[in-house]
This record gives C-alpha cells, sequence and structure tokens, in this order.
C-alpha cells in the first residue's frame, strides 16, 4: 500500500481498506465522542462487522470511480481520516469531508491531508469544484475549509439531523481556477 508524506513530521496519508478493519474500529472507539458530535461515522462503525462493511463500501466506491476513503497516520498511528463521499468526474464535482480523533487535533493534518486529496481530484481526475459540508457549530472544520481556500457558498437551515437535534448545514467550495491560484500562492 502506499502512503504520502503530510510534512516533516513523519504523519502519513495512505489509503483505507476492508482489511485494515481491526485497526480502523480502534481509532473509532478512541474517535467516537469527538467525531459522534457531528457526523454519522461514529454511530456507523461500532464492531468489527460494521468496521469492515463501511470500509468495503468506499473500497466498491473507489471501483466504481464514485468516492474515496484515506487514513492519515500519526507516528504510524491512524489518528483520522479524510474522504470523498462523492465523486463524480463526469459532472466535475466532489465532495470531501473529514474525521480526526482528540490526540491529533490541532496539528494540522486535516488541513494538510485534503491539499493532496482535493489536489489529485483537480489535477489529475478533472474535477471543477470540490464541496466541503459542515454543521455550522463544527468549527475545526469549517475553519479547515477556510484554509483551504473555500467560498462558503450558503446554509441549509436545519437539514442536518444527529441523535435528534437539528443542525444547520454550511457548504463551501473551491473551484478549480481558485484551487490552482491558491496553490500558486502557498
Amino acid at each position: 500500500m502506499f502512503r504520502v508524506s503530510l510534512g516533516g513530521d513523519g504523519a502519513e496519508l495512505g489509503p483505507l481498506e476492508p482489511w485494515q478493519a481491526g485497526e480502523f474500529l480502534a481509532h473509532m472507539d478512541r474517535a467516537r465522542e469527538l467525531v459522534g458530535q457531528y457526523i454519522g461515522l461514529a454511530d456507523v462503525v461500532t464492531d468489527p462487522e460494521s468496521s469492515r462493511a463501511f470500509l468495503q463500501s468506499y473500497a466498491e466506491k473507489a471501483a466504481a470511480d464514485t468516492g474515496r476513503l484515506y487514513g492519515i497516520r500519526a507516528e504510524g498511528r491512524l489518528v483520522g481520516g479524510v474522504l470523498f463521499r462523492t465523486f463524480d468526474v463526469r459532472h466535475g464535482t466532489a465532495e470531501a469531508g473529514c474525521w480526526l480523533e482528540p490526540s491529533a487535533v490541532g496539528r494540522g493534518l486535516v488541513t494538510r491531508a485534503a491539499r493532496v486529496i482535493i489536489d489529485w481530484a483537480v489535477e489529475e481526475r478533472g474535477i471543477h469544484r470540490v464541496e466541503w459540508w459542515a454543521v455550522t457549530e463544527n468549527e475545526p472544520s469549517i475553519a479547515v475549509a477556510r484554509r483551504l481556500g473555500m467560498t462558503r457558498d450558503g446554509v441549509l437551515r436545519q437539514s442536518h439531523q444527529r441523535r435528534g437535534r437539528r443542525f444547520d448545514m454550511e457548504i463551501w467550495s473551491v473551484l478549480a481556477p481558485e484551487w490552482r491560484a491558491g496553490r500558486a500562492a502557498r
């Protein structure tokens, strides 16, 4: 399996695959409380079978070219991930997302990992628009969207239901020309 360096601190990005279900479940157990505040992943991956099924669903998306899933490793341990929840080459659109366990917060790992996958999507696959959806209260996720040079397109009021509550969802995006201009300025 390949891994891509995320910088001088030894952090790496690589695909998550069904054979890694045990490691993924252990990671989700560490991340569950933080991740579960805003996204359903924490409630989906709860045992070995659901962990494998989740990873298998993304293996199938990758095979169909409709999604991707990557793990972020720090000191050799899985601490988070980034993904393309949707990936539509024909229409040139994708939705990126992320999650992280508490031990890895504040190190810029998600921003660095998202840059890698967005760059690949734009430059290698011809994606024109990458979206980032975040619950309005999820300030760290919105901060990532800002650091990625995304523009807030709007808010879907009370469109997201999570654990008996309704949340507003912000939609952020970056277009390929904006991405390239931002990368040149970095």
